[in-house]
């Protein structure tokens, strides 16, 4: 026997090739040789970020004497959630079943035809030890138990992801109370919703922004803003290099969970740009611009594409990169400077972390300040960085997801639009050649590639949904027909191989690997739901290209969430958010010019309310529908303003398009 993971192109699966443990990655070959030995089968999941994955890599699977009992009584599988979430979301639900609780790391004991018989989470050396004798005992002395036990588990397991549930059609009365439940959960001292651990509600302030817009509702403009200022000036915002951290550990945003992950970033750039877009506050816009230029200065792979996320760990301890003592602080910037930055970043002799170290968080408002105020801040910014340089770095995991890449792409198209950077619109155009050239192999979506090397891993649902957003995002920006070809095709993929009979997608193809039972999720987690992605695809797809099954079958879709939008909208953020660019038609923009500087263009980004599709250029270009039969009047730049498949008169100065973007 021996270890199969050198080979991964999971960074994950990688840590973990020189564990004496004889891992298997996720394969039909693993489960025969379980057959073939007559034992049972240990799931491991994890990802590359994790810290406790780590710990327990630490503790159980580099200890010779845990690895033998594992060698001997079992077949281990190591599976990267991030890689295979299809895999994750079938045994997460029997772990959430069984126990009542999930996470990650995840152990999963299963039969060798897959039915989990004993889930669990962290498990600590010793007690993990005990855990391998009782399997073991209860595999050779009580299978007949166990065997029963998985297929309970299984079918449980099938039940919880039954489709076809109660329907509601998406309504603005639905929208509002889903709007009216996020205010029940706000936090009225620290922002954001719920109480520790917090996240960023990033998909919830989406969605409360386009529910201002349509409705004028000041209430939902100020849920956003007082969560993206809290989140903005917390310990959770990387206040040195920008991007955040996973969560925060506490209810006011102070101590992170270290590891930035691309899919939060990516979603809280386009918060933070829709907020600046709405308010003009400088805070929103300053943190949107070190926002992107994390992604592409701290996530930038040398072979294209944008890495997954940086460890929580840097050699094995959380915060080693990122904290500061009082005194750490003067030797990096000497007295004076020293005290003062420990007084704005709220760096005390107790420390706010661990081991008298404190997280910097911005103690008041900075932006707004004097000039020399602003400077002198900036220098010492600039200062600590370079000094944090040079302590040891956390560990990046360099894999490319599809779906992730996707949402970076529609961020950084909206961020370079809004705001005229010219790399984060090159960057969103790079990134979706990247994509279409090496994830996308007869047109079909792979999930995941590493140092130039497409992964086995088919794609799911939300790489669709996500993938097709970001290249209808591009499309919108260069007037290429290139890209809203390339998203008609993912999305005619998803609609012949992934919908249910009730009209909700399954997050698996038809045709993709029979896991125990196909996972049909509808609910926003860490990322959107592949229905919710899929649906804000194809709402946008249908108005560029006025080809109305596509909007009839995002509608269909909708509906199967509208009764989780309205009563857990926490959880349906993404769907809330889609479901306001459909009910407000959503507007569609072409703009006939040859000048893309023009102000006509410039006052239709800014002011056309977020979901709006628009697309500027040259007049009848071809493949492009949304420019078709619209000509410049008199040789002016012209807007054509439509709302749901309804158009009004052509306009040719700004203060026109105003009046028709006005309810």
């Amino acid at each position: 026997m021996a270890n199969r993971l050198a080979d991964a192109t999971s960074p994950y699966l990688l840590q973990h090739r020189d564990n004496p443990v004889d891992w298997w990655p996720w394969c039909d070959e693993a489960f025969a040789e379980a057959r073939r030995r007559d034992v049972p089968v240990l799931i491991s999941v994890g990802y590359a970020a994790c810290h406790w994955c780590h710990v327990m890599a630490h503790e159980s699977f580099e200890d010779e004497a845990i690895a033998a009992q594992l060698n001997e009584g079992f077949v281990a599988i190591k599976v990267d959630r991030e890689e295979r979430p299809d895999v994750d979301a079938v045994y997460m639900t029997a772990t959430q079943a069984m126990t009542g609780q999930g996470g990650w790391p995840m152990t999963v004991f299963a039969t060798p035809g897959g039915d989990p018989f004993f889930c669990g989470t962290y498990f600590p050396k010793q007690q993990f030890g005990r855990l391998l004798t009782s399997v073991t005992t209860a595999w050779r002395d009580q299978r007949d138990e166990v065997v029963k036990q998985g297929a309970a588990v299984v079918e449980a397991v099938g039940g919880a992801q039954l489709v076809g549930g109660p329907t509601a059609p998406i309504s603005a009365e639905l929208l509002a109370a889903a709007a009216e439940g996020l205010a029940k959960e706000h936090d009225q001292t620290y922002g954001g919703f719920g109480g520790a651990p917090k996240f960023p509600p990033h998909m919830n302030l989406l969605f409360l922004l386009r529910h201002h817009e349509r409705t004028g509702s000041a209430e939902a403009l100020e849920l956003a803003r007082h969560a993206g200022e809290q989140m903005a000036r917390g310990g959770i915002y990387d206040q040195l290099a920008g991007g955040f951290a996973r969560y925060a550990v506490d209810a006011h945003w102070t101590v992170p969970h270290f590891e930035k992950m691309l899919y939060d970033n990516a979603l809280l750039l386009r918060v933070y740009t829709q907020l600046w877009r709405l308010t003009g506050d400088v805070l929103a816009r300053r943190v949107a611009d070190e926002t992107a230029e994390f992604l592409l200065r701290d996530l930038g792979t040398p072979a294209g594409g944008l890495a997954s996320a940086l460890d929580a760990d840097t050699d094995g301890e959380e915060g080693l990169t990122y904290a500061w003592t009082p005194v750490q602080l003067t030797e990096a910037l000497g007295a004076e400077d020293g005290e003062w930055a420990a007084d704005l970043f709220r760096v005390t002799v107790a420390g706010t972390f661990e081991h008298g170290k404190s997280v910097l968080v911005l103690g008041r408002d900075i932006d707004a300040a004097d000039p020399e105020l602003v400077e002198r801040w900036q220098d010492v910014r600039t200062r600590l960085l370079a000094a944090r340089s040079e302590r040891p770095q956390p560990a990046r995991d360099d894999k490319v997801v599809a779906a992730w890449n996707g949402l970076a792409i529609t961020a950084l198209a909206e961020h370079g639009v809004l705001t005229g950077s010219a790399s984060s619109r090159a960057a969103a155009i790079s990134l979706a050649g990247v994509l279409a050239e090496r994830h996308l192999v007869d047109g079909r979506l792979r999930r995941v590639s590493r140092d130039g090397r497409v992964g086995a891993p088919v794609g799911v649902l939300d790489d669709y949904g996500c993938v097709a957003e970001g290249f209808l995002a591009v499309h919108q920006i260069t007037a290429d027909p290139r890209w809203l070809r390339l998203a008609g095709g993912l999305l005619d993929v998803a609609l012949a191989h992934f919908r249910t009979p009730s009209g909700g997608f399954y997050d698996t193809a038809d045709d993709a690997e029979k896991l125990l039972t196909r996972p049909a999720d509808p609910t926003d987690n860490a990322t959107p739901s592949g229905l919710a992605a899929i649906c804000s695809a194809l709402v946008s797809y249908a108005a560029l290209t006025g080809e109305t099954a596509y909007r009839e079958a995002a509608d269909a879709a909708l509906a199967t969430v509208g009764p989780l939008i309205e009563g857990h909208p926490r959880f349906a953020g993404y769907s809330a958010m889609v479901a306001e660019a459909a009910l407000a038609g959503p507007y569609e923009i072409a703009i006939a010019t040859d000048d893309l500087d023009d102000p006509l263009v410039t006052e239709a980004y800014r002011e056309a309310p977020a979901g709006t599709v628009i697309v500027a250029g040259a007049p009848e270009l071809p493949g492009v529908p949304l420019l078709a039969d619209r000509p410049m009047i008199d040789g002016k730049p012209t807007a054509y303003v439509c709302r749901g498949f309804v158009c009004d008169r052509p306009v040719t100065s700004p203060k026109d398009l105003l009046a028709r973007l006005v309810r």
